[in-house]
């Protein structure tokens, strides 16, 4: 097991949303014991930077979206559901979100018993993590993914974060609801209830999750289009949904959404900072970071010009699918040449550029 380092608050804040904790004109403080409840690790491991750490420059925050279930057996490998590229320009003064399809075909590094190979891009954590359990699964896992996202982009990340979506569920409870505007009809194939009202699953299930077929006398739970205000449950229950997607847009969609959720999230909690060293010890379960090695108050007075307006999500190959067969992958998602630009952008510190070029990448 690595080492553990201290706990810093500043990471959470520019992990989750590219939201910090300070906004024009003052800083919410929070105490060193509150702090102390958001768990670190050395989760980008040899794949860190050898350089200095510095809080000046751009820089690039690797977040990974996990959604571990109660009924995972130890050892399980554990796949990357969301994985997120945070860019935050050289003036500090914007973010780009960019999502890498969990699908994308990449090749990723050998690792521990695995010889490396080419697969789906989120089957590194699996890869990384089995065999382990807990801390150490985040860590191997996150670490394999760290080094297979620098081995496609080129970019070494400053910083890193896992966000347990299930964990988000005590959080969402001390909240008592997230609100956000719904992108398009949801229909849940987890969720649903029988006539007389009681829960019941509303599709059987293939072992990949995918939907085999619906189960008569349930009705899903739907999320129409247009502004909601979430329950915990209701709230995890729409981010992890893509099959009945009303656009058809499946992980590109559910990647969007997830990034919605965190937003709102960090939104809600931020306009009331009363509350959030109460909430810190909650956040703590459901949030593993990797500071980089820069020190709080760095991390908090550099981010200070940023804002949640803007934080810009752009979509890898415009939003649409380029699928293709692979023997041993199934279905995998090929990157296109303006996606491999895209990245390219983020590693030089040029995605407005890039956006600006390629407007209907951008999300709205």
């Amino acid at each position: 097991m690595r080492s553990r380092r201290r706990p810093r608050w500043a990471i959470w804040c520019a992990g989750l949303g590219a939201v910090l904790a300070v906004v024009a004109g003052g800083a919410i403080v929070v105490t060193r014991e509150a702090v102390r409840a958001i768990p670190e690790h050395h989760l980008l491991g040899v794949a860190a930077s050898t350089a200095h750490a510095s809080v000046t420059g751009a820089k690039n925050i690797l977040l990974v979206g996990i959604d571990r279930r109660a009924s995972a057996r130890p050892g399980e490998p554990t796949r990357a559901d969301s994985i997120i590229l945070l860019h935050v320009t050289a003036d500090h003064q914007h973010a780009y979100l960019v999502s890498l399809p969990r699908d994308s075909y990449v090749s990723i590094p050998a690792y521990g018993t695995y010889r490396g190979g080419k697969n789906k891009i989120n089957a590194a954590f699996a890869y990384g993590s089995r065999g382990h359990t807990g801390e150490a699964a985040l860590e191997h896992g996150f670490e394999l993914l760290s080094l297979t996202v620098e081995k496609l982009t080129g970019i070494t990340p400053d910083a890193g974060a896992v966000l347990d979506f299930q964990g988000f569920e005590q959080v969402l409870q001390k909240l008592g609801k997230v609100c956000m505007y719904v992108d398009e009809d949801t229909t849940s194939i987890h969720v649903g209830h029988t006539a007389d009202g009681r829960p019941a699953a509303p599709y059987a299930l293939n072992t990949d999750g995918t939907v085999n077929h619906k189960i008569k006398g349930v009705t899903a739970a739907f999320y129409a289009k247009g502004d909601h205000c979430f329950t915990a449950a209701e709230a995890l229950d729409f981010v992890r949904q893509r099959d009945l997607l009303a656009d058809h847009d499946a992980d590109y969609g559910r990647q969007r959404h997830q990034q919605q959720f965190i937003k709102a999230v960090l939104s809600q909690v931020l306009a009331s900072p009363a509350r959030l060293p109460a909430l810190l010890p909650v956040i703590g379960r459901a949030v593993t970071v990797d500071d980089g090695g820069i020190s709080l108050e760095d991390w908090v007075f550099a981010m200070r010009g940023l804002r949640a307006d803007k934080v810009i999500t752009v979509k890898t190959n415009g939003g649409h699918f380029d699928s293709e067969s692979v023997p041993g992958a199934g279905s995998v998602q090929i990157l296109s040449p303006d996606s491999l630009a895209l990245l390219k952008a983020v590693r030089t510190d040029r995605v407005g550029q890039f956006a600006a070029a390629h407007p209907s990448w951008v999300s709205t």
